[in-house]
């Protein structure tokens, strides 16, 4: 049954009505944001309150564009309850985020900065589905609609910040010729707060307004984005198939040694997901799309599985290893929203295929599916960002939990997660490690913990003395002694200043190598990082110092193999001459660096 629609905003009285207050609804976001960096600056209220400044500034970058896209589309009273719901949800995450901060070692003011693309992400979905249901008139509207209600609101957000760019490129552009004749008012101008604020959001607002009463253009931007698009899925298709198909060839084994491979598998997830839309549309585009992107988007459908799954395998072997971080918590909960669309859109290829005979739409499951994959991700969103599923808190939990049962050594364990990165979670279980300790090393625990809580962010980068030299080493082979001379040198002198990280930072790691690299008799010290930043290098004693004599080749990153690495510590490696002589001119000699391959061979070795 067709419900009526509301009568479409059209050019006249009431465009310019709707248009002059998105313009004065943008002039007063762009005043109230400008008191709130002042306060922020000056250190006034309510910048000196975090619990009240994190929810004011998440409500004045919000709620302003939430009220300029609804007017002329939502009634009064729609509208205010609208506003006032999504006013409740950015007060809950804005006084969550204050108080999971407020026992930081710097606290700030301003909210954290995952905030933002969470409340981008979370009140666009949130309100396309708003907005959709008011054009359908019941609460939750057909798919067509939130379809048309979400890429509309997409391509005005996208152009009206095209807009945005493109007024301050000519400002500046003003400021340039202006420049020429030695006048630089517009740069003053530009640089004064109080005016290049509320110019941002005046642009953004008109810019809204002006997509808005201009449907007939978004929709052509629309059916050609989305034309577009959809002929890149079979592309897609493709390579995430030979991907896939490759594997029982290459083995998972170098997968996982890339240390980034769930990312990858989300990335692509993601993409394949976006470009079955593009091609699906609000399921009435398949009489439009060629035989061979009507089958690309059937098979990506059939492809998310196993790239879920990968996803899903890949983190279970970091966190198997390593235990819960941040990080990973969030990659389970974006692999919660890939196993539910791979599941959803695999259903919904089989059944298309079984109901194909008598006459079922293309992929009719798909609506149900993006439906109630709104709804979830929603609710995940709002989980993650409130103390029901901080990421923080189950990390610094399962953190510490490994460390009683003794599965992290207590000389290994990362204190400094819990100091810097596991917010009030995380220095609540450090005071409580520094007061009882923790598994079969307590005293080792409580030592630690007690200096972890006494560290500011200054000491991150703090220089290390030869106690932290040796706790930052590991000797290979096995059992081997480093030399008391290279344990004992001060790392900070002037002419070691090019040593790696390990030997002048505190809580840096490397693995140190011995080895006779020259032939003459005596013991190099080769350094490994365990990250890259961490750094290597070989280093000799010469003149009773220890100096940097080489380096690995700076675009091979060894620390990013570990398979490389892990022959290394078996000794598995020998010391060959060089391929090349070097030249000798005038009694210095010019070393022929061979040109080595752009990356290593991370696969492991085969036994």
């Amino acid at each position: 049954m067709e419900n009526s629609t509301p009568e479409p905003v059209r050019d006249g009285a009431v465009t310019r009505r709707v248009g002059q207050l998105r313009l004065l609804v943008g002039l007063l976001q762009g005043g109230l944001l400008y008191l709130l960096y002042h306060a922020q600056q000056s250190g006034a209220w309510p910048a000196s309150q975090p619990a009240l400044f994190s929810p004011f500034l998440l409500g004045a970058i919000v709620l302003p564009v939430l009220l300029i896209s609804s007017l002329g589309h939502l009634e009064r009273r729609p509208l205010m309850l609208w506003l006032g719901a999504a006013a409740l949800v950015l007060a809950a995450v804005g006084v969550s985020d204050a108080w999971r901060s407020a026992l930081d070692v710097r606290p700030q003011p301003h909210p954290s900065f995952l905030l933002f693309p969470f409340s981008l992400g979370f009140f666009f979905i949130a309100h396309s589905l708003v907005l959709a249901g008011a054009h359908d008139r019941r609460r939750l509207a057909h798919y067509a609609t939130c379809f048309e209600s979400a890429w509309k609101l997409a391509i005005q957000l996208l152009f009206s910040a095209i807009f945005v760019a493109g007024v301050w490129l000519v400002m500046w552009l003003g400021d340039a010729l202006f420049d020429l004749l030695k006048l630089n008012f517009i740069e003053e101008l530009l640089r004064q707060s109080w005016f290049s604020v509320p110019l941002v959001c005046l642009a953004f607002s008109s810019a809204m307004h002006t997509t808005d009463v201009r449907p007939a253009i978004v929709r052509g931007i629309r059916g050609l984005l989305l034309v577009l698009m959809a002929w890149i899925l079979p592309i897609a298709v493709l390579l995430v198939g030979a991907f896939l198909a490759a594997l029982p060839f290459t083995g998972l084994q170098v997968l996982w040694q890339t240390r980034h491979a769930t990312t990858v598998l989300l990335v692509a997830s993601a993409v394949l997901v976006v470009l079955i839309n593009a091609a699906y549309q609000a399921g009435d585009a398949a009489a439009g799309l060629v035989r061979g992107v009507r089958i690309a988007a059937r098979v990506a459908c059939l492809l998310l599985l196993p790239l879920a799954a990968l996803g899903v395998y890949a983190l279970g072997l970091r966190v198997g290893d390593y235990g819960w971080t941040t990080d990973r918590v969030l990659a389970a909960a974006c692999l919660l929203l890939a196993l539910y669309y791979a599941g959803g859109y695999a259903f919904a290829a089989l059944r298309w295929r079984a109901g194909a005979a008598d006459g079922a739409p293309w992929l009719d499951g798909l609506r149900h599916v993006n439906l109630g994959g709104a709804f979830l991700i929603l609710a995940v969103a709002l989980a993650m960002f409130t103390p029901v599923a901080d990421p923080a808190r189950i990390a610094v939990n399962d953190q510490v939990a490994r460390l009683a049962s003794g599965k992290t050594p207590a000389d290994r364990f990362d204190y400094g997660f819990l100091r810097f990165h596991g917010a009030r979670y995380g220095k609540q279980a450090l005071q409580t490690l520094a007061r009882d300790g923790a598994g079969p090393q307590a005293a080792v625990v409580r030592a630690h913990a007690a200096k972890a809580l006494s560290m500011n962010y200054e000491d991150l980068g703090r220089r290390a003395v030869a106690a932290d030299v040796a706790t930052n080493l590991r000797a290979w082979p096995q059992g081997t002694q480093l030399p008391a001379s290279f344990l004992q040198q001060d790392w900070q002198a002037r002419q070691a200043l090019m040593a790696p990280a390990c030997l002048r930072l505190a809580d840096s790691r490397c693995d140190a190598f011995l080895m006779d690299a020259d032939g003459d008799g005596r013991q190099e010290v080769l350094l490994v990082g365990e990250k890259r930043q961490d750094g290597d290098a070989l280093l000799a004693e010469r003149d009773g110092t220890w100096q940097v004599v080489a380096r690995l080749p700076p675009h091979l990153n060894l620390a990013g193999c570990p398979a490389w690495q892990e022959r290394l510590r078996a000794g598995e490696f020998a010391l060959v001459a060089p391929r090349l002589q070097e030249i000798e001119v005038g009694g210095q000699r010019l070393a022929l660096a061979p040109v080595e391959p752009r990356r290593l061979d991370c696969s492991p070795a085969r036994r």
